[in-house]
C-alpha cells in the first residue's frame, strides 16, 4: 500500500546513546520506597501510578525551546489564566517502552509517534519540538526510571508526551509561552480481561469530530467529546464506543482505537484517514503493513454500516478488532447497533495480528521491518 503523509514524514532516529543526555537529569531526591515501588510493581494498573522522574522543556515565543531537563515527578505550577484551562490548547501522545527476554528495553516506532506530535502540535497551533528532541525525551526518561519496566505479560511503561499552552491571557489566540513534558506510568493490559473479547456500542447521536476539524490530531478535545457518549454505552454494558461519519453512514473510530473489519474473501477493511476526521494509528499502520504481507487483501476505504451489518448477518464479514497503542489489538466480539445486540466471532486473523506484533515489540519474533528502537541495555536497573 502507499505510504500516507504521516507515514513519509517519519525520520529514522539516531542511536539512543546519541541522544542521550539532551534532557539532563537531577535525580528525584525523595524516590518512591520500596514498599510503594514493589506494591505497584505488583499490582499493575493501566495509568493510574508513575515513576520518579519526567521530563520538561520550555518554549517562549521570543527565545525558542529552552530549559530541557528530567526532574522529580510531582505536580506542576500554572496561572489560573493558562490557555491549556481556557482554550484547550495541546496535543499529546501515547507510546511504550518494553523489557526484552535479555533484560534491554525498547520501544515501538517512535518515528511514527514523533511525526504524529508534530502534525498535531501544528494543527493546535503550537510549535514543533526541535528536531530528536522527542525521542531523547523518551530515552532519558526511561534511562532515568528504567527500573519501572515490568516483567509481566501485557506489561509495559507507558510514555506520555504532551505539550500544553501555558502563556496566562483570556484572549483568544495562540499561546506565547508553551511547556512540554513526558511522564511514565507502569502499566498492565489495558483492558482488565486482556486478549478477550469486547463489546462495542455504536452511537448515533453524537460525533467524536467533523470534517476541517482536529480529528487527524491527537489532542484532548476529541477525547473530552467522547466522553458522554462512552458513558451512556457503558450505561448499556459496552466497553467502548464507536462513532460515525458526521452522514451517520460510515464507520470512523472508537473513542481511543482504530478499527478493522475482515471478511471471508481474505479481504481485510479499515476506515480511510485522509479526509481528516480519523486519527491514524502507529498499532493501525504496522497491522496493514503485517496483513498485506500475509497475503491479505487490504483494504483502506469507507465501510457502511448497513454493509457491515448485512455482511456480519450473512457471514461475509467474519471478524472485527480494534486497535491502538495502549490496548494492542482487542477482539471485538458484539456490537450494539439500535438496541440489539449482534454477536462477532474471534477468529485467526484476529488473534495472528496480535501474537505477531506483540511478538515484535517484546522481541521475540523477527522485526523485519526496523520498526523497534533500543533505549538501552537495563543492566543493573532492578
Amino acid at each position: 500500500m502507499e505510504p500516507t503523509a504521516l507515514e513519509r514524514s517519519q525520520v529514522t532516529p539516531p542511536c539512543a546513546d546519541e541522544l542521550a543526555g539532551r534532557f539532563p537529569l537531577t535525580p528525584n531526591p525523595h524516590p518512591a520506597s520500596e514498599e510503594r515501588y514493589r506494591r505497584i510493581m505488583t499490582d499493575l494498573r493501566f495509568g493510574v501510578d508513575f515513576t520518579d522522574h519526567l521530563v520538561h522543556a520550555h518554549w517562549s515565543a521570543g527565545e525558542g525551546w529552552s530549559g530541557r531537563e528530567t526532574r522529580a515527578y510531582g505536580p506542576i505550577s500554572l496561572s489560573p489564566a493558562a490557555t491549556i484551562f481556557h482554550y484547550g490548547q495541546e496535543c499529546f501522545e501515547g507510546i511504550k517502552a518494553y523489557r526484552h527476554d535479555d533484560g534491554s528495553i525498547w520501544t515501538f516506532r517512535p518515528q511514527f509517534n514523533e511525526a504524529r506530535f508534530a502534525q498535531s502540535a501544528r494543527r493546535m497551533c503550537l510549535p514543533e519540538l526541535e528536531p530528536g528532541d522527542f525521542v531523547a525525551a523518551l530515552v532519558d526518561l526511561v534511562r532515568a526510571d528504567a527500573k519501572w519496566v515490568p516483567t509481566d505479560p501485557g506489561s509495559s511503561l507507558y510514555l506520555r508526551p504532551f505539550m500544553i499552552g501555558t502563556e496566562p491571557h483570556l484572549g483568544v489566540h495562540p499561546a506565547a509561552e508553551v511547556d512540554f513534558y513526558c511522564i511514565a506510568s507502569p502499566s498492565g493490559a489495558y483492558f482488565s480481561s486482556g486478549f478477550e473479547p469486547v463489546s462495542i456500542g455504536l452511537v448515533r447521536d453524537y460525533h467524536r469530530a467533523g470534517p476541517g476539524g482536529t480529528g487527524a490530531a491527537k489532542t484532548g478535545g476529541n477525547y473530552a467529546a467522547s466522553l458522554l457518549p462512552q458513558k451512556l454505552a457503558a450505561e448499556e454494558g459496552y466497553a467502548q464506543v464507536c462513532f460515525l461519519d458526521v452522514t451517520g453512514r460510515y464507520l470512523e473510530e472508537l473513542g481511543g482505537m482504530n478499527l478493522f473489519v475482515v471478511g471471508e474473501d481474505n479481504t481485510v477493511l479499515t476506515p480511510d484517514v485522509s479526509g481528516g476526521t480519523v486519527l491514524e494509528g502507529g498499532t493501525r499502520s504496522s497491522i496493514l503493513t503485517l496483513l498485506a504481507d500475509r497475503g491479505y487483501d487490504v483494504r483502506t476505504s469507507d465501510i457502511a454500516l448497513d454493509d457491515l451489518l448485512d455482511g456480519i448477518a450473512s457471514g461475509r464479514y467474519t471478524e472485527m478488532f480494534a486497535c491502538g497503542t495502549a490496548a494492542v489489538v482487542t477482539p471485538i466480539g458484539c456490537l450494539g447497533v439500535d438496541g440489539q445486540r449482534i454477536e462477532i466471532p474471534t477468529g485467526e486473523v484476529t488473534r495472528g495480528v496480535y501474537d505477531e506484533l506483540t511478538g515484535i515489540q517484546l522481541g521475540r519474533v523477527e522485526d523485519r521491518y526496523g520498526w523497534t528502537y533500543k533505549i538501552c541495555d537495563g543492566e543493573n536497573d532492578r
